[in-house]
């Protein structure tokens, strides 16, 4: 087969290097499968269904594995302009403007879901002020002494998550500029910075490993399962495909590590896929802990920390590294069926809607059930998984819609805006 490279000069054909600007359809699959995965897991516990013995209840209850799918792709897709400047030794992006963009796509949908909730189920504390301040700054995570039962007020019991991403958010401009200063060690040559930047998120990783310490010892914080440090292995997996991706685009000849990473994994999705699937049935074995939001020992966070960080980096890696275009020649090209690739399967327009609206979808879910349940008489632990998720599936999704179309979508725009007046003067 014809090498995409070009031997007179070693220089690689852009289209088949993995895709690091612009818009990946395969992402928004992914952000879909997610979103829906973290709703499936919610309904299931509700019902009890998550909770129930056998093999049904331990594959739904390893569903809240969609959450760091969102941690992974956020450290990829926004720490890649870091990664790249760090390569070439150039500036990274400004700060300001990148926290406001990351303002006005997170709060103002969050806010509406917020009150609603607030105001459907938290009445008694709406003369608060602290509450008000903890809630809308999603900072009520590191509230010690709550006031509700659970990982948050009613109604926005996963927003802890939430809470942890814009936490990466703030402190991603400090992890970039450590990574870069560390990237710096290795001169002009761009695959001795990568190298140095990989080895960085791998201490990254070690350090949200070793926050596990004092979540249990010498007595047990629970609060601390919500907090960022934990989670750092998380986004450092998205952060090292950003880091690889960037990478295979300096990286002299066809046979570097990068390169070859990059073909491997785009080239075998399925293999990739067949060894997140693995690590999905270990998550649902009792050595990932009781099947409930919560954690039982040092040693399961620890595995399912690992778990979390292997699922993520084999669902994302095919779609992150694959190339803006894989050419065939020969036999391939002449044959009139290939197999789907990642392109095809996540970007189908049904998975890009919900991926688009993926957001709403992880803010309305907890609202919906609650009014769903609270509709039907429904008791906690209790009630018909199929019958409670295709009604609160719908009403998610039409609520998504929404929030995508008349908040989303302008804030996006608000944002572009401003960043194209920036340019402009």
């Amino acid at each position: 087969m014809t090498s995409p490279f070009t031997a007179q000069q070693g220089t690689p054909d852009p289209a088949s290097l993995p895709r690091v600007r612009g818009h990946i359809d395969g992402l928004d699959g992914i952000r879909a499968i997610a979103a829906l995965m973290v709703l499936v897991f919610h309904v299931a516990i509700e019902t009890g269904a998550a909770l129930a013995p056998g093999v049904t209840g331990a594959l739904l209850s390893s569903g809240e594995l969609g959450v760091p799918l969102f941690f992974a792709l956020s450290g990829l897709l926004l720490y890649r302009p870091w990664a790249r400047a760090a390569l070439d030794g150039t500036p990274g992006p400004a700060v300001r403007p990148y926290l406001w963009r990351r303002g006005l796509r997170v709060l103002p949908a969050y806010w509406i879901v917020a009150v609603t909730a607030l105001l459907l189920w938290s009445r008694e504390h709406l003369d608060s002020v602290r509450t008000w301040v903890e809630v809308l700054t999603l900072t009520f995570t590191y509230n010690r002494d709550p006031w509700w039962a659970g990982t948050g007020p009613y109604g926005l019991g996963q927003m802890w998550s939430l809470c942890v991403e814009v936490s990466f958010y703030l402190l991603l401009p400090l992890f970039a500029l450590v990574l870069t200063r560390l990237a710096a060690r290795g001169g002009d040559d761009a695959g001795a910075r990568a190298r140095l930047l990989l080895s960085g998120l791998a201490a990254l990783s070690v350090l949200g490993a070793l926050a596990l310490i004092p979540q249990f010892y010498p007595e047990p914080r629970v609060y601390l399962h919500a907090w960022l440090p934990r989670t750092l292995g998380m986004f450092a997996v998205g952060m090292a495909l950003a880091v690889v991706s960037e990478w295979a685009w300096r990286e002299p000849g066809p046979d570097g590590p990068a390169r070859r990473l990059c073909r491997t994994l785009s080239q075998a999705p399925g293999l990739s896929w067949t060894l997140a699937g693995i690590t999905y049935l270990l998550a649902s074995t009792p050595a990932a802990g009781p099947r409930f939001v919560g954690v039982d020992g040092v040693w399961i966070s620890l595995f399912n920390l690992l778990t979390s960080m292997a699922f993520a980096f084999f669902v994302i890696a095919p779609v992150a590294l694959m190339p803006a275009r894989s050419p065939a020649t020969g036999p391939e090209a002449a044959s009139p069926r290939r197999a789907p690739g990642p392109e095809a399967l996540l970007g189908h327009p049904v998975t890009r809607f919900l991926g688009r609206i993926s957001y709403g979808i992880f803010l309305w879910q907890f609202v919906v059930l609650y009014l769903w349940r609270d509709f039907t008489g429904q008791e906690i632990f209790t009630g018909s998984f199929w019958l409670d998720l295709v009604p609160v599936a719908a009403g998610t999704v039409l609520l998504a819609t929404a929030t995508h179309r008349w908040v989303e979508r302008p804030m996006q725009r608000l944002a572009r805006g401003r960043r194209l007046s920036r340019r402009a003067g």
